[in-house]
Order: structure tokens, then C-alpha cells, then sequence
């Protein structure tokens, strides 16, 4: 079945099972390797990617539910204010160690702050809570959100 997509901008065409989840023909189809697979069933948050501006986790979305959407992944977010911001003040801060996980949390946050441009630690720990970091970096994350937050309240 041929099932049409937007990903980071550029109208694709994938010859595809409808069923197959988005993360696989993002990696193997389209060869954007930056969304990771971590555990298959939703729970970690390393494949997260934005449909329609939601983080959504690409392990369990079935590219049918993604037809005719618009993706965002990891390769993309920059192209956003909010995952501009937040990809700077990773850096900035330093955040990660291993990286594995990384490309979920960015995602996540650049979603969060696109709809909230200055989120209370609460509201980072929940639109943050399904982001899984082995590493524990969990306080730069949080520190990496609220310097995003700043940079953009002086418009950046």
C-alpha cells in the first residue's frame, strides 16, 4: 500500500504495510536514524516524534495512523523556535552523557515548549515523565528547559 507522509517538511511516498509502526520506516525506509528504538512498547520515550506537533512514540504508531500528517523527527525539530532553543541549551548545559535517549527528550521538550513557552517544574516533569534517561540526567534536563524557556521569552 502506498501511504503518503510529511516528515521534516518533504512530502514521501512509502510502499508500506499500514500496520508497520512509523519508527521503522522512518529508520529503515527513510534512513532518519536519529529516533531510536529503546523498548518497543511505548514506555521509554527514545522514539518520540512529533505528528501534527504532539510527541507521540513512533514504536507503537502505525504509519497508516500517520498518513497525510506531519512528522517531525529528530532531524527536523530544529527547524522549530522551541526545538532550536532546546537543542542549544542541551549543549549548553551539557546534558547528555550516553545520548542514547536524547533524541526522545528533545522531543518531548521542544513539544512542551512549544505550547507552554514557560513551564513550572511541574509541568516539565509531566509533559518529561514517559522520557526515560538510563543515566539520569533528569535535573539538566529540567535545568536544559527552563534555559530554552528564557532564551525564547527574549525571542530567540
Amino acid at each position: 500500500m502506498t501511504i503518503k507522509l510529511t516528515v521534516n517538511g518533504k512530502q514521501v511516498s512509502l510502499e508500506a504495510d499500514p500496520q508497520m509502526p512509523l519508527l521503522w520506516a522512518l529508520r529503515e525506509q527513510l534512513q532518519l536514524t536519529g529516533t531510536k528504538f529503546g523498548c518497543g512498547m511505548a514506555l521509554c520515550g527514545a522514539c518520540t516524534v512529533h505528528l501534527d506537533g504532539q510527541p507521540v512514540r513512533s514504536c507503537q504508531t502505525p504509519l497508516e495512523a500517520a498518513a497525510g500528517k506531519k512528522i517531525t523527527t529528530i532531524e527536523g525539530v530544529a527547524a522549530t523556535p522551541s526545538g532550536k532553543a532546546v537543542q542549544y541549551a542541551w549543549l549548553k548545559i551539557d546534558v547528555p552523557q550516553c545520548g542514547y535517549c536524547q533524541s526522545g527528550q528533545i522531543m518531548s521538550a521542544s513539544a512542551l515548549l512549544a505550547g507552554n513557552r514557560k513551564p513550572s517544574d511541574a509541568d516539565i516533569d509531566n509533559a518529561m515523565s514517559g522520557n526515560i534517561c538510563r543515566c539520569g540526567t533528569y535535573n539538566q534536563i529540567r535545568a536544559a528547559i527552563h534555559d530554552a524557556s528564557a532564551h525564547l521569552a527574549k525571542g530567540g
